[in-house]
């Protein structure tokens, strides 16, 4: 009786690390499509895509394999510093990520021909919404955060430098900063700033917590523990 209890334990550990693996890999999925769909609206996309904005401008290699390089990069501060932040979702979002957003741009710059401002105020709120619906899942999994979300983590949690929310705004400004001056450095024009950092670079980086919250109660959790 007792094995047969510990081989249905056993068996729910396992489906709920299998749901795990799956909801964070969904996730990935999910929040690469929005910040494709970001970059249609062209209203802004969140911070860490504004410096990969100005990097894309200056290095001329493809979007997908330009974003893996700066996420090994990114990685390698992670394992020196804090390997506890480092997990499966890490590795998901490091290779899939930059690719499923180049291809879902170059897609629908194919289908979303010379959009009206009604069409991008549409994408910027659809991209909103599913960026959310995929951190959710992402955050819930808790298989490890992305190499650019370790960073906030462990100024704060490791080396106690402040209090997270404000090593995370702080990040998320250097990054924007920084990718503006990138991007002019290579060549881009002031009119095309507000492609990559806008609206929706202001509202990923100070408004996502509250709905990504109600994604988490309502759907995330739930399906977890279901």
């Amino acid at each position: 009786m007792l094995h047969g209890t510990l081989n249905i334990n056993d068996n729910r550990k396992i489906n709920r690390r299998t749901r795990r693996i799956v909801m964070s890999l969904f996730g990935v999925i999910i929040c690469a499509i929005s910040v494709g769909i970001f970059k249609i609206a062209a209203f802004g996309v969140d911070p860490f895509q504004s410096l990969m904005s100005g990097l894309n401008q200056m290095i001329p290699i493809s979007f997908g394999t330009l974003y893996m390089i700066v996420n090994l990069v990114l990685l390698l501060f992670g394992l020196i510093v804090d390997r506890h932040n480092i997990g499966i979702a890490t590795f998901i979002n490091l290779f899939l990520l930059g690719y499923i957003t180049e291809f879902t741009y170059d897609f629908l710059q194919s289908v979303i021909v010379n959009p009206s401002y009604v069409t991008r105020a549409i994408c910027l709120v659809v991209g909103i919404v599913i960026i959310c619906f995929g951190s959710a899942f992402y955050m819930t999994a808790d298989l490890g955060v992305s190499t650019y979300d370790a960073v906030a983590i462990v100024l704060s949690y490791k080396w106690k430098v402040a209090k997270f929310q404000y090593c995370r705004i702080t990040s998320d400004l250097i990054c924007v900063i920084t990718g503006i001056i990138i991007f002019l450095l290579a060549g881009g024009s002031y009119t095309k700033i507000s492609v990559f950092v806008g609206i929706g670079t202001i509202i990923t980086a100070f408004f996502m917590g509250p709905l990504i919250e109600v994604f988490n109660m309502k759907i995330a959790r739930p399906l977890l523990n279901k």
